[in-house]
């Protein structure tokens, strides 16, 4: 390109000035502008064009672009001699070199390669030879690092899923490449987040599984998009998962605490029917478990911290529900342990405690029949202990499983129950309304119980407090058999003693997997955006953003 000026509003001599590319300049200079002193120029002097100076240009202008990744420009100069104010490609002969510009881009390979390798993006990986080394790359060689818009074309649909999966820096691609790259790790069981602000980056916005757009990006790109980053920052994202993590899995131990608590009651009443004996729990001791002891703890679970490991997990599958099949069976063995000895405290009062009745199981299985035989009296089975030690086993056994509901998988000797303090004020809250309703006679005419003995709480607690070990023994095979290798390192760290959850402080040294996205610096420029990708493996493989 080139332009003509004048000095002095027009009056002054003209100069023609040419930049471009620095192969071109130089084929069209025939002398350089070098930092000797004594020449005419301002502190230089002219030089011929000799084949050794034009030699050192050329090494310059390969050094500022392969080894510093720089978009490099020439500039020249020569005066004009003519009085005619249009300028020809013939003009631009005979030009005196000026000097080399060197400007940072994000829009070619090189520049790409180099922003991953100070990033960390590239270290300790190796390249990648897609399509049996047909394309070489940058420096050389049948194996590459990234791949351009215009090379990724050129592959073949297996080569062009190979590199997907393989490479990490993708430079100079179109919006169409951005979708097809989304398609290509999506169909490869990866789980995609897309970054971007422009209007070209709203397809694959769109057909990424999370769509991020900034702040200050386009309309269209936060219409496309499932978050907007409001601060423009890319470290967000981190946290903005965290947290969303942190809720889901509030969610699922909410849903199993209240499961597992009504699968208990079902077993309880069933339990019953099926053994022949009278009946543990009346409906009205049902409602009162239900609405009122059992809704504070669940209401607090919510308020239950993060564990350690939230940030190491993979990503769930899309097609992944909120209750996967080992989470149902926990349910199950959960919900039947309270029945199981819901039904059991009841039957120990009639056959078993001190001052009960102590019938054989014939005679309890025969109470339809008692006046009939006449060997037991019908006023026993109208006794109001043995549903009231029901009753509280099945309250305290369900205020055991809500500390049990702190974490789906951290153990309570890694996650203390003062981790959410919220809960145990819930728990507190509710034990209090139980005895209340015990030890108050007119309320324990309403809800027809009696107060207990001290060795029927012994009693209680013998048969409520187990549910921690047995809950215990699932997260055990739930950390050995269920979780990453890197989650369960972080579990075994856990198990040294009552650690506390510091989600912020992990967050800085987890945050590797989401470092796709934050390749992108602080704003990110209009029409960039960046893709992550993460394996059926757990590792991540980023794709740098792109302008």
């Amino acid at each position: 390109m080139s332009a003509l000026c004048a000095a002095g509003a027009g009056a002054g001599p003209r100069l023609l000035f040419v930049k471009g590319a620095p192969e071109a300049v130089l084929e069209r200079c025939s002398a350089a502008l070098t930092n000797e002193p004594g020449g005419s120029g301002s502190g230089g002097m002219v030089e011929s064009m000799s084949p050794g100076l034009r030699a050192a240009l050329h090494a310059k202008v390969t050094e500022y672009g392969a080894t510093s990744a720089l978009r490099v420009l020439a500039l020249a100069y020569r005066p004009w001699a003519t009085d005619r104010l249009d300028v020809r490609p013939e003009d631009e002969a005979g030009l005196t070199f000026v000097g080399l510009v060197g400007m940072q881009v994000g829009d070619n390979k090189s520049t790409a390669e180099s922003v991953a390798r100070q990033i960390g993006l590239l270290q300790g990986q190796g390249q990648l030879a897609v399509g049996g080394g047909d394309l070489e790359s940058s420096g050389g060689g049948a194996g590459m690092a990234s791949l351009s818009g215009r090379e990724f074309d050129d592959l073949a649909p297996p080569h062009q899923a190979e590199a997907a999966g393989g490479l990490a820096v993708f430079a100079r691609v179109e919006p169409s490449h951005k979708t097809r790259l989304v398609e290509l790790l999506k169909a490869q069981g990866a789980v995609v987040a897309m970054t971007g602000d422009g209007v070209n980056d709203a397809p694959a916005l769109r057909r990424a599984d999370i769509g991020i757009a900034m702040g200050s990006g386009t309309a269209v790109a936060k219409h496309a998009s499932d978050m907007v980053l409001a601060d423009d920052n890319f470290a967000t994202i981190v946290a903005a998962v965290a947290a969303g993590r942190s809720i889901y899995a509030n969610t699922k131990q909410f849903i199993r605490y209240m499961v597992s608590s009504n699968i208990g009651e079902v077993v309880a009443i069933f339990s019953a029917a099926l053994l022949g004996i009278p009946e543990c729990l009346n409906p009205v001791q049902l409602l009162w478990v239900n609405l009122v002891t059992d809704g504070l703890p669940a209401t607090a679970i919510g308020f239950n911290k993060p564990d350690g490991d939230i940030m190491r997990r993979r990503p769930r599958r899309t097609s992944e529900g909120i209750v996967d099949r080992w989470l149902f069976i926990r349910y199950l063995i959960i919900g039947s342990y309270v029945g199981a000895v819901t039904a059991a405290g009841f039957v120990w009062w009639f056959m078993a405690a001190p001052g009960g009745p102590g019938i054989t199981w014939r005679q309890l299985r025969d109470f339809q029949h008692c006046t009939a035989n006449g060997s037991v009296d019908c006023a026993v089975f109208k006794d109001r202990h043995p549903s009231t030690i029901s009753m509280t086993v099945l309250v305290i056994v369900e205020m055991f499983n809500a500390l049990n509901a702190l974490s789906e998988n951290c153990s309570l000797l890694a996650l203390p129950p003062w981790s959410n303090l919220w809960l145990l004020a819930a728990i507190s809250v509710s034990v209090a309304l139980h005895l209340l309703i015990l030890y108050v006679p007119p309320l324990a005419a309403m809800f027809s119980v009696v107060a207990l003995s001290w060795v029927e709480w012994r009693m209680v607690l013998l048969l409520s407090a187990p549910v921690v070990l047995v809950d215990e023994v699932l997260k055990l095979i739930s950390r050995r058999f269920m979780l990453s290798p890197e989650a369960r390192a972080v579990a075994a760290s856990q198990m040294m003693g009552w650690l506390p959850v510091r989600l912020r402080a992990k967050g800085r040294s987890l945050s590797s997997e989401l470092t796709s996205i934050v390749t992108g610096g602080g704003g990110g420029g209009k029409g960039g955006g960046s893709l992550s990708r993460k394996g059926s493996d757990g590792d991540t493989a980023p794709l740098v953003r792109q302008r």
